[in-house]
């Protein structure tokens, strides 16, 4: 593996770019975005610091199916295409490795579809701001450096509805909102509120 440095905001790489690298996330943090019909963006996923991205491309042969931008200044560990198979061949095990992580990948996916099929929006903002807390590691006083528009793409909902979600929680003095990031003043009166 080689150890790529990307800047804060720096496109790793683009939606329907070929794929032949897989980057194992040293330190910082990644959005993974996608591309709607209607040409909006729509923000999946932000990864941080031991999550993998990009080695679907590896095993399937296709384009990349989206695009992964740094958010902060961000270190990964960069696997080619040929090192990736040669060490399948060595180790056969990583197999199982990569399908547990699928099988992992799914649930999560199904865990997302339900709250969105089932929560009500305020659960749902509220439980994909949690989410981020904790993969951001803040403890009161820390912010989360995310827009409310990201965090309402996150949600799946419109950045309206996550505004009314957001300042009803400001006004209980749980969160704080800055412009680009929401600083989390109560995390256990937010997780009880995302329950």
């Amino acid at each position: 593996m080689r150890r790529k440095r990307f800047a804060k905001g720096e496109v790793i790489f683009h939606e329907g770019d070929p794929g032949d690298t897989l980057h194992l996330i040293v330190k910082g943090h990644v959005s993974v975005q996608v591309t709607t019909r209607q040409g909006d963006v729509a923000l999946l996923r932000v990864l941080g610091p031991g999550e993998m991205f990009g080695e679907y491309v590896l095993i399937t042969l296709g384009p990349r199916s989206a695009t992964v931008t740094a958010l902060d200044p961000t270190e990964t560990m960069v696997l080619g295409r040929d090192a990736f198979h040669q060490l399948r061949a060595q180790h056969p095990d990583l197999d199982a490795v990569l399908l547990d992580r699928t099988i992992r990948e799914v649930h999560r996916l199904s865990s997302t579809l339900l709250d969105a099929l089932y929560l009500p929006v305020r659960q749902r903002v509220l439980r994909r701001l949690v989410e981020l807390a904790d993969l951001y590691d803040i403890s009161d006083g820390d912010a989360v450096p995310i827009s409310q528009a990201d965090l309402a793409g996150l949600a799946g909902v419109t950045r309206q509805t996550t505004n009314r979600v957001l300042a009803d929680a400001q006004d209980a003095k749980i969160i704080r909102l800055h412009r680009g990031s929401i600083e989390i003043l109560d995390t256990a009166a937010l997780t009880k509120r995302a329950r």
